[in-house]
């Protein structure tokens, strides 16, 4: 029997229950269902809604529905979602006190309540495993990262830096990302259960207890609001869609730096796999997946904002579709984060390109004539035409001689190729943020400062 049909003679046809079902989905939620009407049963026996004897009878009830559902037990369509399979084997259980457990509370109370307890669990998880992925990265920069490669921007040459360099780009960008992370939990971490339908409830019951009980840090203050924000599905799942670009954008690093044509690291046996046809392969699969997969938790943001941009209050029956995109962002976010993970602390690292003349040391020559006081700007215009001119002759910077430097601008000092040292170049940055090891270190226990406080 459905919940409304004191209003209906029929039921619904079977093609629309097979549309309108999200049990399929909810499936996920159950134990956080269960929790939540535990803590409803609690306070409602509390304030003198349910005497002890029925409150005892139910959460002694809803532990046989949870072992039920532990042992696989699969609720039929026709019970249309979570909540109302719950209740009904609830009855099943117990007979008609279980009723008495929707007294003040609602189903779309009760789906906000799950989703946002759900949630945060899920972005505990994602938090550890971004703190996983963080702490590899520093301790490869830390371990291998004094290995020297070209710097890039627009993928071509640029600077040289020491790898640990880029690795810990890397490590901060996942590290802002569990600052969101917890900037948003702290918007989940509010309780809607007592909300009811919209306008709340004319029964005395505490809404901070339940609150208390589900580990809540305050209550939704308005009761519409409380069964149709959605903002904080939009943000977690706006975290973790930008979670997942920087992890594709470190797995495209993976890919190119294994080729043979990069060649400065090889991804484990565990995170690759080979060619059914070329022997010699070795495909960085593990990291392509990364990647492709990012398109998934994208796509779950843009289906959230669509859904939600034209919905009036309160409650709307579109706000069922949201668990799929959300449950999507999250559980791919958190495998693709483990994956990562896994490559960094696992691959191993062979280096870079020799640097020694590399034109990537053009911009020394320019900061060495602009430390002798030649403007940065005639700086740039000699040591690009030095690079012409290696370039025409097919040489390296390091054919060049003190003589021909001078012969380009007489202010280079008898230091000058000196600063040509691919090595030298790293060390000399030391500005805060800069590529010197220094600098590095400095960074790797800033990192690890911040791991450890969390």
């Amino acid at each position: 029997m459905a919940l409304w049909s004191g209003r209906f003679e029929g039921g619904p046809a079977d093609e629309m229950l097979a549309y309108s079902e999200s049990l399929s989905t909810d499936l996920l939620m159950w134990e956080e269902d269960i929790t939540g009407s535990k803590a409803h049963a609690t306070m409602l026996c509390e304030v003198g809604l349910l005497d002890e004897s029925e409150r005892d009878e139910i959460l002694a009830g809803l532990d046989r529905v949870a072992d039920d559902l532990r042992g696989g037990w699969v609720p039929g369509i026709d019970q249309e979602d979570i909540h109302m399979a719950v209740e009904g084997r609830l009855a099943e259980h117990i007979g008609p006190v279980a009723g008495k457990l929707h007294t003040a509370r609602s189903r779309n109370d009760q789906v906000a309540t799950d989703v946002r307890l759900w949630l945060r669990a899920r972005i505990d998880r994602l938090d550890a495993v971004l703190a996983r992925l963080v702490a590899a990265l520093a301790d490869r920069a830390e371990s291998d990262g004094r290995t020297l490669v070209p710097g890039y921007t627009h993928l071509q040459r640029g600077q040289p830096v020491w790898l640990g360099h880029t690795l810990l780009a890397y490590a901060w960008s996942f590290a802002r990302d569990r600052e969101r992370l917890a900037d948003c939990r702290r918007r989940v971490n509010q309780s809607p259960l007592g909300s009811a339908a919209m306008a709340g409830t004319p029964h005395p019951i505490d809404r901070a207890r339940t609150a208390e009980l589900l580990g809540f840090e305050g209550v939704m203050d308005n009761a519409m609001d409380g069964v149709s924000a959605r903002d904080h599905v939009i943000e977690a799942t706006s975290a973790c869609a930008i979670a997942a670009v920087h992890l594709s954008r470190l797995a495209e690093e993976l890919v190119l730096w294994s080729t043979a044509e990069f060649g400065f690291v090889r991804l484990s046996e565990s995170w690759s796999t080979g060619s059914s046809i070329m022997p010699q392969k070795r495909n960085p699969d593990a990291a392509e997946l990364v990647r492709g997969k990012t398109g998934q938790v994208v796509g779950a943001l843009s289906a959230l904002l669509v859904l939600v941009k034209g919905l009036p209050m309160a409650y709307n029956r579109d706000f069922q579709e949201d668990r799929p995109s959300l449950f999507t962002a999250v559980h791919t976010t958190l495998a693709s984060a483990s994956v990562m993970a896994g490559c960094i602390e696992s691959m191993e690292i062979r280096g870079g390109p020799s640097l020694v003349g590399s034109f990537a040391l053009a911009t020394e020559l320019a900061d060495h004539l602009a430390s002798r006081g030649v403007p940065f700007r005639e700086a740039h215009h000699v040591s690009g035409s030095l690079v012409k001119r290696c370039e025409a002759l097919g040489v390296g910077l390091d054919t060049l001689s003190l003589d021909d430097l001078r012969a380009a601008h007489p202010a280079f000092g008898d230091d000058a190729l000196a600063w040509l040292d691919p090595e030298a170049a790293v060390e000399r940055r030391t500005s805060t943020g800069g590529t010197a090891w220094s600098e590095i270190t400095r960074q790797v226990t800033k990192l690890r400062d911040s791991l450890a406080r969390v």
